[in-house]
Order: C-alpha cells, then structure tokens, then sequence
C-alpha cells in the first residue's frame, strides 16, 4: 500500500481522486479518522531507524502498516467520537489525547508525502501570514488592517478614501446558540460605524473594496494551478459569491503567466503542495489575491468546468 486517503467514507470528492488511482494500480487504503478509537485501533513504536512502525487496523477493511505509506492524503479533519460513558474532562482528555497521538504518528511518517503537511496546513490558516507571504512572491493584494482599536479602524478607512469591506478570518460557518450562521464580507458604508466600541471586543480584518470584474477560483496542485472564472449577476455574490452559489457561472481561464508563476511560489513558500487560491479581477484587468484554503473543495470546479483537478491529485500522489 502506498497512498492513504484521510475522508469520510460518503465523500464523494474523494471517490474521484481513489477511481484515479484505483485505475492506475496504485496501492491505496482509505479511512476516517473520526473512527478512531472506537473504530480504528492503533499500534505504533519508535524503533532506532527514527521512523514509526506498526499498524492501523480498522474494523472494516485490511490491516494498513505505517511503514508502507508513501503518501498521505488529507481531505477531513472531522471529529473523534468518544465513548460517551466518560465525563466531560474525561472526554476533553481523551480527545486532546488521540489527536496527538493518531494525528501525530501520521505525521511524523518519515519520507512520506503529505497532501497537505499538517503544520504547514495549520499555520496557513492564518489570513496574515497568506496575506505577508502573497506579497513577497509580488501577487496584488488588498490594502489591509487588522484591529481591536475602533479609533484606528476609523482612522484607517477615512486615510484610505475609498470603500471598504469587513472579512471575518476564521471561516464563513460560525456557531451561534446552537446555530450555524455565515458571515460573508460585508460592506462598510459609513466610516463613522467603526467607533462602535463593540469593535474593540475581537481582532477584526478590513480591506479595500475591490471593483470586481470576475472572480477566480485557482487550484494549485504541485507546479500546475487550474483556473476557472466565476461570473454573476448577483449583487451579492460580487461580493462574495459563496453568497449566491445558483447564481454562478463557471469557465475556464489562463491566468497570465506572472499569476500563476507566484502562486505556485506562494505555496511553496507556505510549505503547501496542494491549495484552493481565491483571486479577483479588478475592473482595471488587475488579478488580486485574496487567500488560498489548504483544504479547499475542488469538486464543483471540476463538475463545472471539467477542469483535470482530481488527475493532478493522483499524479501528485503517485509520484510519491
């Protein structure tokens, strides 16, 4: 066995990825991490070589020995499942507990690939470590502040001189009472908003908002980037057009060479071999970078636009 795919059994994106594979003869074993440990036993020991050995054996499915992963494939990060018979600190512990110990044996696999690094991956969930990095490979991004001083913020929006939006950092998807709740980027109208001292209460991201011609939607696998243009008449999908999926249209586009020469050097700097970049077209035919999500979707843009994405995957994962 040489690949390991990380996904709940009902991805459907990962299929595609496992039928290349699969087509190829290449090795592969596929598991999700949530089952573990009720699900999924591990057995792992350091001998003097450096490298973990032993094995993984889930209940379904054929025994995977870590010396054999060449290549690991990431695609879920969901939940352990516990024993529900523990407390709450017991739980709390536990959890703690098989993150570090599955997710760090995995991680420690000597010489193998990972799609992507789990450190790298975590440290690019940082907007402004994406934002710092984009600008040193020479990608356009937005004129930026973070913040926690309203007076700043004001200050900032009224020396700018142009419209603005806010951006929440961590994600659409937000947990609110026992709800889920998207915030999309919202436009600032009036400057004079950010006095309300409520502003002060979290860090808070503005930017610049950007005349948008057209969207992009560049997935970076290894050295080759696959861009698809999004265009809508949705007033607010130019916003954001995760606001208004139906109201999407998907073709694609050849990035000028410059684009894509950066955001392939943008991910190897951020130590990523795979990356779903979202970029804008301005109306003056500028491209701005906005972010990249290490574990960003790819299926709908292969849906649409027949875009090679989950060949791309396989090929990076065959090389290993």
């Amino acid at each position: 066995m040489s690949v390991l795919i990380l996904a709940h059994p009902s991805d459907t994106v990962a299929d595609l990825v496992a039928d290349e594979l699969d087509e190829r003869d290449v090795a592969i074993a596929r598991l999700s991490p949530s089952e573990f440990p009720r699900r999924l036993r591990m057995a792992a020991e350091l001998p003097g070589a450096g490298r973990w050995s032993g094995t993984l054996v889930p209940d379904r499915g054929e025994e995977i020995a870590l010396g054999d992963v060449r290549a690991v494939w990431r695609r879920s990060a969901a939940q352990f499942v516990l024993d529900e018979r523990m407390t709450g600190p017991e739980r709390a512990f536990a959890y703690g507990e098989a993150r570090r110990g599955l997710g760090g044996v995995l991680a420690a696999l000597g010489g193998c690939l990972w799609v992507n690094d789990p450190v790298a991956a975590a440290r690019c969930e940082y907007k402004p470590v994406q934002l710092a990095a984009a600008t040193k490979v020479g990608l356009s991004v937005p004129e930026t502040l973070i913040t926690s001083d309203p007076q700043a913020a004001h200050d900032w929006a009224k020396g700018l001189g142009r419209p603005i939006v806010y951006k929440p950092m961590s994600g659409v998807w937000h947990a609110d009472e026992g709800q889920l709740r998207l915030m999309y980027t919202t436009p600032i109208e009036d400057p004079g908003d950010l006095l309300d001292p409520r502003l002060a209460l979290t860090a808070q991201m503005f930017q610049e908002r950007i005349p948008v011609e057209f969207a992009v939607r560049a997935t970076v696998v290894g050295d080759r980037v696959f861009a698809a243009r999004i265009d809508t008449d949705s007033p607010e999908a130019m916003e954001d057009w995760r606001a208004d999926y139906e109201a999407l249209r998907h073709s694609v586009i050849e990035l000028p060479a410059a684009v894509t020469a950066a955001l392939v050097e943008l991910h190897r700097r951020l130590g990523l071999v795979y990356g779903a970049a979202d970029l804008i077209c301005d109306t003056s035919g500028r491209f701005v970078f906005l972010e990249t999500n290490q574990n960003g979707e790819f299926g709908w843009i292969t849906h649409h636009t027949g875009l090679p994405i989950p060949a791309a995957i396989a090929d990076l994962l065959e090389s290993a």
